[in-house]
């Protein structure tokens, strides 16, 4: 017995003596390498990326739980945004619409897509995009994500099937190691590729205009500026003693801070007297199916207002004295399904218009040049 054991025990020893110091090191990541996925050091670590918002806008910004904005995310969502590849004949982009030196807007009353084609309504800006809690001028969709579709598959503007755009952004080299960056793997998908131009999306923020420096006790408003600001935000009140209070009644629908329509529900959507006559859109009725919603569309932003021209849904206006002239126009109150919170806004007792003197209306553009943030137009 005890020359057995001697045998075994020399056996053993003969196989264990060769890996003993470095093989057996070896060996030990070896059998450990068989069994775990390969992985890139680089990729699975992005950076969260932190908006520098002021305080009154942080807690608007909307973020979903699956889709934490990162640094390496809106690289590669910036990247996309650009990218031509996303149209069916490689000649239009989100930025070819959504212009960074427009306010991420576009300077025309409605953008070209492939084929030159003509969109619908006016491209609106992009700013501030992740305050917001319905997208696209009649609300139909609640999140960046599936709204950064929605260009792609259009047939007027990108027209890409989502499966040809995977498919196309897979044989692009640089895409492989920046979607791994993004996401912790190479995997390129349209979820994925949705997520991305979302992020990218809401890094576009705009909170360094005078007026967010006046909130922020930073700034001290010209006279006129002022002025226009006070107009701004009154609702006008022809009746109240001394002689009445004089407004422009704009921050009925464009809230102060935000500037933006109410972001709850559908309030901040409003029928503003813009129907044409040869098409009659329905506006957010398309959306709800809601009679009373016929004609009803979403309160834009207005930073950065001056570089975004044209105005309106229609794109119908081409300057903001125009815009003004509308709401102060004598045959406003008597458009079809106007907001009440139009109708009933007037400077005069018993008044058919708005009533603006034109210092006032003067006043009011002086304010919203004061919107102008030109660090936001300049994309990270």
């Amino acid at each position: 017995m005890k020359r057995k054991e001697s045998y075994f025990s020399s056996y053993c020893a003969s196989i264990i003596r060769p890996i003993s110091s470095r093989h057996f090191v070896l060996l030990l990541s070896f059998l450990i390498s068989c069994g775990k996925k390969e992985e890139n050091p680089d990729y699975g670590n992005p950076k969260p990326f932190q908006p520098q918002l002021p305080e009154y806008l942080q807690t608007y910004f909307q973020q979903p739980a699956d889709n934490p904005t990162t640094e390496e995310g809106i690289l590669l969502g910036k990247s996309l945004f650009f990218e031509k590849a996303l149209s069916a004949d490689y000649s239009t982009s989100c930025a070819s619409c959504h212009r960074p030196e427009f306010g991420f807007g576009d300077n025309q009353v409605f953008s070209k897509g492939i084929g030159r084609q003509l969109g619908n309504r006016n491209t609106p800006s992009l700013l501030n995009a992740g305050l917001l809690k319905r997208m696209f001028w009649d609300g139909r969709d609640s999140t960046l994500e599936t709204q950064s579709l929605h260009p792609i598959i259009d047939p007027k503007e990108m027209g890409l099937t989502l499966p040809e755009a995977v498919k196309r952004l897979q044989g692009i080299p640089r895409y492989s190691d920046m979607f791994g960056s993004a996401f912790g793997d190479k995997t390129i998908t349209a979820d994925r590729l949705a997520k991305a131009i979302a992020q990218f999306e809401r890094s576009l923020i705009s909170g360094n205009s005078k007026y967010d420096l006046f909130l922020q006790g930073k700034y001290n408003p010209n006279p006129e500026e002022l002025l226009g600001m006070q107009l701004f935000f009154t609702h006008p009140d022809p009746f109240a003693p001394g002689g009445g209070i004089r407004g422009g009644n704009c921050g009925d629908c464009h809230l102060p801070q935000t500037l933006l329509g109410d972001l709850n529900r559908f309030d901040g959507f409003h029928n503003t007297g813009l129907l044409r006559s040869e098409s009659q859109e329905a506006g957010l009725q398309n959306f709800t199916g809601k009679p009373s919603d016929f004609g009803r569309f979403k309160t834009p932003g207005l930073r950065n207002v001056a570089f975004t021209a044209p105005y309106m849904h229609d794109g119908r206006f081409q300057t903001l004295e125009q815009v003004l002239d509308h709401y102060n126009s004598d045959s406003l109150f008597q458009k079809p399904n106007l907001d009440v919170l139009l109708s009933k806004g007037t400077n005069e007792k018993f008044g058919t218009s708005l009533g603006l003197t034109n210092a006032e209306k003067t006043a009011i553009i002086r304010f919203l040049h004061m919107l102008t943030d030109s660090t936001a137009i300049q994309a990270p």
